[in-house]
């Protein structure tokens, strides 16, 4: 036993007090229910309070239309900025169980503020009869805007390391295990979209119908309960030790380099510098294999009698061959990175131009009006439903034909979902085209809502959430599987960042667009009539984008060079 609890400790697994992690009684599935518990009642917080925000903003706050929805946007890509920061702090210092538990405790605080501003007389806005006939003080608008920035921060800290850490249960170097954390990211994702379902479902009609009282209270005990979920796991985890600024080490490996740009690499690897014991010079990090792609950075591990001062080496000088390849690594991550972007800007349209399509068509359903938004359930749905039939069809079928033991690569997983998401634009494309002709025909240019029902928006609804099982989930796992071990925060971070990207693209592309085609008194493709527009022309061009977006990916896919650690097998 104290054999393989040291074999298991060499690359810096402690539990949460820092002690060595007992293999035997930590992690695997017996830790993951807590992670997935804490992740889906954080993300029926998160969701509960943010799916309905932009109207708080306006009929609470009495802000005008344009400034609601900048003040929601601003806030949004806050809360996809702030994981930057947890991630920095959760690889360099803090380890992802602490900086979890921290940023979750801000988190709480930020919900129960922000309770607090939409029930005590003190801080909630004066209305006049309606709801919606509402005033708020400089001093109400400023206590709200410091909770909801509090709950930012709050899931800046745990958006980028809370995949990671469940990954974390899982050993590389047991195959049993290894397999296990490919699931386990399927299931993290299903964890998600059930809290989503339950937000945008029953605290958005909580909110509509019963106040912003409950509407923001519910969320709040959500997210306590999510913290009580994951300090009851405490004791079953297996943490990885920080492993210092991650910054540092590559700014290290720049100027070495820098300082070498004369020195000739050798050609035998084995020549260049590295620890001479079985475990890495960073802390909680795994030796990593020597790769021949951008051999420029290897002269950063050439050793030369200057770089040696009695028994220690000067970093900013000599880095070893681990160090070298963490940035290699970071560097052919950037490519994969960036072809997450359009995929970001085609899964942004569910909250967009999808909804805006949908406000145009008929909503009734009996006496009923369905809110053109709430379609995006049928993008959670059918997460939910795929989900399970990728993890225990797709994949044991794709194991017998490719022989790999999660079936499919994570590129390959990732490539999949970029052609689904080609069909869901064209499938909107297609309904829009067809939208048009009828209004068209039939003259219902200045109807509000012409009879078509809103309900054939459902498959390119359901296909997004296809594409979200393989690219998005893909994406987690990739860029999870191919950080360097001492950075994997950090990296799960930059994929959140294509998401806010792909809504910047977005925004981008309409302003184009419209400034392009709105010209001598047309309407152009996007006017605010959608009747008198052509959105079927700007799906296409999406569609397009899509395409050769697909094309890059593949080249880079071709080109791409997996990650692997010393003594293991990828």
């Amino acid at each position: 036993m104290a054999e393989e609890e040291d074999l298991y400790t060499k690359d810096g697994t402690v539990d949460c007090r820092g002690n060595p992690a007992n293999r035997k009684g930590t992690g695997t599935w017996k830790a993951c229910p807590y992670i997935l518990g804490n992740e889906c009642c954080e993300r029926l917080a998160y969701y509960g309070m943010s799916s309905n925000l932009v109207r708080y903003f306006e009929h609470r706050l009495n802000q005008e239309g344009s400034t609601a929805s900048k003040n929601n946007s601003n806030w949004s890509g806050t809360c996809y900025t702030t994981p930057l920061i947890g991630a920095f702090l959760a690889d360099a210092y803090l380890g992802r169980y602490w900086t979890i538990a921290t940023f979750s405790i801000i988190y709480v605080i930020g919900m129960t503020f922000l309770t607090m501003t939409a029930t005590m007389p003190g801080l909630r806005p004066t209305c006049h009869g309606k709801e919606e006939n509402c005033h708020a003080t400089d001093t109400q608008s400023a206590v709200f805007f410091v909770a909801i920035y509090l709950i930012a921060l709050g899931t800046g800290g745990i958006k980028p390391c809370v995949s990671s850490y469940g990954a974390d249960q899982f050993d590389d170097a047991d195959e049993v295990e290894k397999k296990h954390k490919a699931s386990f990211f399927n299931w993290f994702y299903f964890s998600i979209n059930v809290g989503a379902l339950i937000a945008s479902s029953v605290l958005v009609w909580v909110q509509d119908n019963l106040g912003w009282g409950w509407g923001f209270g519910i969320p709040a005990v959500a997210m306590a309960i999510a913290v009580v979920s994951f300090f009851s796991g405490s004791r079953r985890y297996r943490n990885q030790k920080p492993g210092g600024s991650p910054l540092t080490r590559i700014a290290q490996v720049f100027v070495a380099t820098f300082r070498k740009y004369k020195v000739a690499v050798p050609d035998d690897a084995s020549l260049l510098y590295e620890t001479a014991d079985a475990e890495s010079a960073i802390k909680g990090s795994r030796k990593l294999d020597h790769t021949n792609d951008f051999r420029l950075f290897d002269k950063a591990a050439v050793g030369l009698p200057v770089d040696h001062v009695k028994t220690s080496t000067n970093p900013w000088r000599l880095c070893t061959v681990t160090q070298v390849e963490e940035l290699k690594a970071i560097i052919r991550l950037l490519p994969v990175w960036a072809t997450g972007i359009i995929f970001a800007t085609v899964y942004n349209q569910m909250s967009n131009y999808f909804v805006l399509q949908g406000e145009k068509m008929d909503i009734q359903l009996g006496s009923f009006k369905i809110p053109p938004a709430s379609l995006s359930l049928f993008d959670t749905l059918s997460v939910i439903i795929w989900v399970p039939i990728y993890d225990r069809i797709i994949v044991p079928i794709a194991r017998k034909f490719t022989g790999h033991q999660n079936g499919l690569t994570q590129l390959q997983r990732m490539g999949i979902g970029l052609v689904i998401s080609i069909f869901a634009m064209l499938s909107a494309g297609t309904l829009e085209c067809v939208r048009l002709r009828i209004v068209e025909r039939h003259n219902y240019y200045e109807l509000e809502n012409m009879p078509m029902s809103v309900f054939w928006q459902v498959p390119q609804y359901f296909l997004i959430g296809c594409a979200e099982v393989f690219t998005l989930i893909g994406q987690l796992e990739f860029f999870y599987q191919q950080a360097p071990d001492a950075m994997r925060s950090l990296c799960s971070a930059l994929s959140l960042t294509t998401i806010a990207l792909g809504s910047y693209l977005s925004s981008l592309l309409v302003t184009i667009v419209t400034n392009v085609t709105a010209r001598k008194g047309k309407p152009g493709w996007l006017p605010r009539n959608l009747n008198h527009g052509h959105l079927d022309y700007f799906f296409w061009l999406l569609t397009i984008l899509s395409v050769l977006n697909l094309g890059a990916f593949l080249l880079v896919s071709k080109w791409y060079t997996y990650k692997r650690a010393v003594g293991t097998l990828q």
